[in-house]
């Protein structure tokens, strides 16, 4: 019986490698009762909007952005590395970041976005907008954001994704230290890995 064959298990060093089971990332039954966060655009302030020399034009905003997390369980976590800008037709007006911060469950946070940007041909935008205000009296703005988050689900913290919007905003004028009104707004939101 000495001289059997002993048969010993090999893996395939060529065939890739078995996974193991995991967790589901989200736990059960949380899905039912959660909903996506809401978000408004509810303030504008041109704090700058003038020619400077060699024609072109310095621009400041301030946009008054409304963040709601209604869950009961999911925090978010707003990460570094965002970028937010505001465009008239194909030219962009002003850039920003939004802040890094945390946002609880069930909870509203209100920013305040400084942003800020110069205009080649600044005299041509001018005339446009003019002419816009002048034929429909009012100016289509486009805000564009791109925000890495992580979303917190309990004690687990999942991987970054990133979140953008689009914000069709329709306001009365474009002057510096002037109230501006926002009389229409229309916000479309995803998420990407």
């Amino acid at each position: 019986m000495a001289d059997q064959q002993r048969i010993h298990p090999v893996s395939d060093i060529e065939s890739p490698p078995q996974a193991s089971p995991t967790a589901p990332l989200v736990p059960v039954g949380s899905t039912k009762s959660d909903h996506l966060p809401d978000y408004s655009i509810d303030g504008l302030e041109v704090t700058r909007f003038n020619l400077i020399s060699n024609s072109s034009l310095s621009a400041g905003f301030d946009v008054n952005i409304t963040a709601r997390n209604p869950n009961r369980r999911i925090g978010i976590y707003y990460e570094g590395g965002s970028w937010i800008t505001v465009w008239y037709n194909e030219t962009q007006l002003v850039q920003g970041s939004i802040p890094k911060f945390y946002q609880g469950h069930r909870n509203t946070t209100v920013l305040d976005v400084p942003m800020s940007g110069q205009i080649q041909n600044g005299t041509d935008l001018l005339a446009a907008l003019q002419q816009q205000r002048q034929q429909t009296g009012n100016i289509p703005l486009l805000l564009r954001a791109r925000q890495p988050v992580r979303i917190k689900l309990g004690s687990l913290k999942l991987p970054e994704m990133k979140f953008t919007v689009r914000c069709r905003l329709v306001v009365d004028a474009l002057a510096a230290n002037n109230a501006i009104r926002i009389s229409r707004s229309s916000c479309r939101f995803r998420f990407r890995l």
